[in-house]
């Protein structure tokens, strides 16, 4: 476990890690498809396709922490970049958001 001075924040993040989680927290609920990936970093043109889920009587906007400047990185923030990093270049044929957070993640590799 890492203690609070260690855990990166989104203020030492590249600009288009910012542009993935406040995209993240503003679906807060659904699903990123087609996110290409170059040099570990998401790529943001063209746009990937952003499928929300609406549900009735729930929580339907933005997570209140898009409001914030900065913030400490949650696990499944952290686990997602180290994904990309891993991933290199390529795209992820689909990202489930839930409570704004990167849930679980779809990758297609060739057989060997």
């Amino acid at each position: 476990m890492q203690d609070a001075s260690s855990v990166p924040t989104k203020s030492c993040l590249s600009h288009a890690r910012v542009r993935l989680i406040e995209l993240m927290q503003r679906i807060n609920y659904g699903r990123i498809e087609g996110l290409p990936v170059r040099r570990g970093e998401p790529v943001m043109d063209p746009p990937p396709r952003i499928i929300r889920e609406i549900k009735f009587n729930g929580e339907n906007g933005p997570r209140p922490e898009s409001a914030k400047a900065d913030f400490a990185l949650k696990a499944q923030v952290r686990d997602l970049f180290a994904q990309l990093e891993a991933l290199g270049d390529g795209v992820i044929p689909c990202i489930e958001i839930q409570r704004g957070l990167p849930f679980r993640m779809t990758v297609e590799e060739v057989c060997a």
